[in-house]
């Protein structure tokens, strides 16, 4: 009776030794769970939070850095000697010389680029070089000041007192010079021949006369040497060769400027042409 007993319970022991080396594997920690499962690695280590305080000091830095680089744009545009104005740079001056424009012009030299006013200087040459139409004033980094300029053209030029006034394609009168420019066209104003002209003055009568030579084609244009105004609505063109032609006024000058090309062609040999009526042009002479 007493062998098989022994037995049996040397056998429960030998199992729980089984069982409690299975529930150990190695590599893990501690005691096994219940249930008999192991623990899998090695538990987390949470990391620490960045402090409200740590956050704050980088904003600090941060805006501390920002205000510094700005201080320091500010002294480079305002206090830096080589970004200060030292060159007037002139461009598109044809009849006017360089010098003539950076005189009118007036560029503060020496001051920082960034804070000259382009718009003050715009303005001077135009009201000192009436010849100047249109300019630019630019900054031309790191230390000059470009000037581009365009010059009025003269359309036509009235004699007056033994000088020549130019008039440009607006009817603006912009300069008197003392010889007719190559190229340009007279202006003869003889309003007191006709009874009628008294209710348009001579700017009016100037304008006309501009709008006329606008209209003109350009093969034309370059063979008129004179254009008469004697009333609103007669104005006549003198050509190269001896040749006339009779405008009318400056209304329907674009039919008119085809009616004269087509005649000019058609009658070489002519050296009157009425085109006053677009609709019904005249040709004389031989």
């Amino acid at each position: 009776m007493a062998g098989p007993t022994t037995a049996r319970r040397g056998g429960e022991k030998s199992n729980k030794q089984k069982s409690s080396k299975s529930a150990r594997k190695p590599g893990s920690s501690g005691p096994p769970r219940p249930g008999g499962k192991p623990r899998k690695g090695r538990p987390r280590i949470p990391r620490p939070r960045p402090s409200r305080l740590s956050r704050r000091r980088r904003i600090v830095v941060w805006a501390a850095g920002a205000v510094l680089a700005g201080a320091a744009s500010v002294w480079a545009l305002y206090g830096a000697a080589w970004l200060r104005v030292s060159q007037v740079e002139v461009e598109g001056a044809k009849v006017l010389t360089a010098d003539e424009v950076r005189a009118a012009a007036r560029v503060p030299l020496g001051e920082p680029l960034v804070s000259v006013d382009t718009d003050a200087i715009a303005d001077r040459l135009r009201e000192g070089l009436p010849r100047i139409r249109t300019v630019d004033v630019e900054r031309s980094w790191p230390h000059a000041i470009s000037l581009k300029v365009t010059e009025r053209q003269p359309q036509v030029v009235l004699e007056k007192g033994g000088k020549f006034i130019e008039i440009d394609s607006m009817g603006v009168r912009f300069a008197t010079v003392d010889q007719v420019p190559q190229g340009a066209t007279r202006l003869l104003m003889d309003p007191q021949d006709t009874p009628g002209a008294g209710g348009f003055g001579a700017g009016r009568l100037e304008r006309e006369a501009v709008e006329v030579m606008g209209d003109l084609p350009p093969g034309v244009r370059r063979d008129t040497t004179a254009v008469r105004v004697r009333s609103y609505d007669s104005i006549t063109l003198e050509l190269t060769g001896g040749r006339t032609v009779v405008w009318g006024s400056s209304e329907r000058g674009e039919a008119k400027a085809r009616t004269l090309t087509a005649l000019l062609k058609a009658a070489r040999g002519a050296n009157h042409f009425d085109v006053s009526a677009p609709s019904a042009p005249a040709v004389s002479g031989s």
